[in-house]
């Protein structure tokens, strides 16, 4: 084994440390990473006097006889990312990682290791991109690059969550021109896909994960759509060659714990074959045999190198690449410090008056600093870089903006809502309508609002605020059918009790002085006041512009039904068991202590007590039965029968049948037998008075 293969490897992961075993029973106690292509471009798996990456393969890897049960993952991304680190963790490797004291590059070249714990897999990894030590010599990390999608099914696109977004920092153009030239070398043979799973670390914002994953897929998709495809491919899409996938990682040093249990949950889909979300699939199978990986790797590695097409843009557009986005970023600081200033407010529910003023001041300053520096380098570059500055300062103006009027709806619907239920208070006794009560606060409300969004629009945004007009417009619609809803229940309220007030006259005065025609009288009464109710009911109706028939109805039937219960409510409460006593024992008071002229009685022993007192004690019974059940039969208004009255002069479903009854059968036995033990006693002291009178 040569130098390279003996350097040794700090341990990763000590007491209570959740990495991933280190074992590999292939091993027999030495490191098993091999250099595949040394930093000077040569294919090391080869050496004059043996074929060193067949003997790992066969000695080392115990892969050489796996025929295609086996899998190639390699990792991409930029220098000090901690791309041996992620694959350390993983897969259990034990690749060189970066001393943190020295932030220099650690891995040269292309090394390759395979999986513990009997894992079917070979892991290449790559050297870093964007390392100083290279420094304009970016030309080993495309071939780099293009080897590893042309032999790996998985390639992991390892960079930080701050790179999201990045055209250089997220290496997309090196996507671009490595996915080009794949095209061009092995286009039109190549008969597998390729998993690109990008691995985002240090997650810790706040931005969800599918968010990343969606900015990511749109760059992607962007750099396919631009690419220059070979005749007869021009039609080809990026899911024909390439699926996408995403996972995050928490930050390894500031959260230790969720990182490791983060990255054994992403090593889950590398090993276990049941998950759904397991990686190596039919579809990214390159194959090749195992024994067979060794001389193809050499042959694709020679392919690259000896492609002369493989050059990266030129040094003026990456100067300029690097330049506006050096410009873009200075220019940002300034005008975030004007918006930054004005954020919290607006989050906290503020309206922030010249907010609009402000954004369009910062926007116009941050684009003519950007443009005095930026316009005089490359201008194609120059011009794509400017678009997507303008999108940048456009998208953060935009969300302020949305969160003004955020504000400004929640403010205009609350103030709409309030002043209108004042306006409609005050308007009860004009006869004003409804709309003109309603209307007049919601024109003041709509200019408002609509003044706030002008002051907001910022001339040259590829944005407007149209939809939250619109939205404004809505709520408004909800809040005024809410409105006209509630000055209808307050109106079926106020009906309503003018309506019991007469009723509650009426009541008490025909059933504190029953006869006959008790039952005319209260329907009389009912008559009167619903009649009454539903007159004054149809003229708010007219007020408030309810103008549909069934809606009419539904109200009408509502008020209706709302008398009746009320009248029921004061019929029951004069029948209650001390009130129908108190009128059954004056009853038979007024018939047997009292003669026809209204005198008292002085009774005289040729008088028939007995005859007397049962003729007043059947009067005074005959009021039990009488109270008992509501008669409608002289109504003018009911429907006869009264049942028919039920979807027509009352709701559907409302039970009048049950409402007749006032007091029940059980009731009036019980009634009758306390009657009867009270009308006893008031016989026995006449007939003790009789006696007496007798003696003297």
């Amino acid at each position: 084994m040569g130098a390279a293969d003996n350097q040794q490897v700090p341990e990763l992961g000590g007491a209570g440390s959740h990495a991933v075993p280190r074992t590999n029973k292939f091993s027999s106690g030495k490191l098993t990473r091999l250099q595949m292509v040394d930093d000077e471009q040569r294919f090391s798996g080869f050496c004059k006097r043996r074929d060193k990456l067949s003997e790992y393969m066969q000695q080392r890897w115990g892969l050489a006889d796996a025929g295609f049960d086996y899998n190639v993952v390699a990792v991409f991304g930029s220098q000090s990312t901690g791309k041996s680190t992620l694959l350390n963790r993983l897969f259990g490797t034990r690749f060189d990682v970066m001393d943190e004291g020295q932030r220099q590059q650690t891995t040269r070249g292309i090394w390759a290791d395979r999986g513990t714990d009997a894992m079917p897999v070979l892991i290449l990894d790559v050297e870093g991109t964007d390392g100083r030590e290279r420094g304009e010599n970016q030309d080993f990390e495309r071939k780099s690059a293009l080897f590893s999608l042309a032999v790996a099914e998985v390639l992991l696109v390892n960079m930080w969550e701050t790179m999201v977004g990045l055209y250089n920092g997220a290496n997309m153009g090196l996507l671009k021109t490595v996915m080009e030239v794949n095209l061009q070398l092995f286009g039109g043979s190549q008969g597998s896909k390729t998993l690109l799973h990008f691995v985002i670390r240090d997650h810790v914002s706040s931005t969800p994960l599918a968010n990343l994953a969606k900015t990511l897929r749109i760059d992607m998709d962007r750099i396919w759509m631009g690419l220059n495809k070979p005749e007869g491919l021009e039609d080809a899409k990026l899911g024909d060659y390439f699926d996408l996938k995403f996972s995050s990682l928490p930050h390894k040093l500031l959260q230790p714990e969720n990182f490791e249990q983060a990255a054994l949950a992403l090593r889950s889909q590398f090993v276990d074959t049941k998950s759904s979300e397991y990686v190596f699939q039919p579809e990214y199978k390159r194959r090749v045999p195992a024994d067979g990986f060794p001389r193809y790797a050499e042959a694709v590695w020679e392919k690259v190198v000896s492609n002369k097409d493989l050059d990266l843009p030129t040094q003026q557009e990456l100067l300029a690449q690097y330049r506006c986005d050096e410009i873009a970023a200075a220019a940002l600081i300034p005008f975030r410090a004007a918006i930054d200033a004005l954020r919290p407010r607006v989050r906290e529910g503020e309206i922030v008056q010249g907010l609009g003023e402000v954004a369009r001041t910062a926007r116009s300053q941050a684009l003519g600093a950007f443009d005095d520096q930026a316009a005089r380098y490359h201008s194609e570059v120059y011009a794509k870089k400017r678009s997507a500055f303008v999108l940048t300062l456009d998208g953060e103006l935009h969300a302020l903006a949305l969160n003004q009027v955020k504000n400004a709806l929640s403010q205009a619907a609350d103030t709409f809502s309030s002043q209108s239920h004042k306006a409609l208070e005050k308007a009860e006794s004009s006869d004003r309508s409804f709309s003109v009560v309603v209307g007049a606060v919601r024109k003041r409300v709509s200019t408002w609002f609509n003044d706030l969004v002008d002051s907001l629009t910022i001339e040259g945004a590829e944005w407007t605020l149209a939809a939250e007009v619109k939205q404004l417009e809505a709520m408004l619609d909800t809040i005024t059918a809410k409105l006209r809803e509630a000055e209808m229940e307050r109106a079926l309220k106020q009906l309503r009790r003018q309506a019991q007030d007469t009723l509650s006259e009426v009541v008490a005065d025909r059933l504190n002085n029953p006869d006959e025609a008790m039952w005319s009288g209260v329907m009389a009464g009912f008559d009167a006041a619903n009649t009454e109710a539903e007159q004054q009911l149809r003229r708010r109706m007219d007020m408030a512009e309810v103008y549909g028939g069934e809606q009419r109805s539904k109200l009408q039937r509502a008020l209706r039904s709302g008398v009746w219960e009320d009248m029921v409510r004061a019929l029951k409460e004069e029948v209650a068991d001390q009130m129908v006593l108190l009128k059954l024992r004056s009853k038979l008071e007024d018939r047997f202590r009292y003669d026809e002229a209204g005198l008292p009685r002085v009774w005289r022993p040729s008088d028939d007590i007995d005859a007397q007192f049962a003729q007043a004690r059947s009067a005074a019974q005959a009021l039990l039965p009488l109270f008992s059940r509501i008669d409608t039969s002289a109504s003018s208004t009911l429907p006869q029968p009264v049942s028919a009255a039920v979807g027509t002069f009352f709701p559907p479903g409302f039970d009048v049948e049950r409402s007749l009854v006032l007091i029940s059968a059980s009731r009036q036995r019980e009634l009758g037998k306390r009657f009867g033990r009270e009308a006893d006693a008031l016989y026995l002291e006449a007939k003790r008075a009789m006696v007496t009178t007798q003696n003297h």
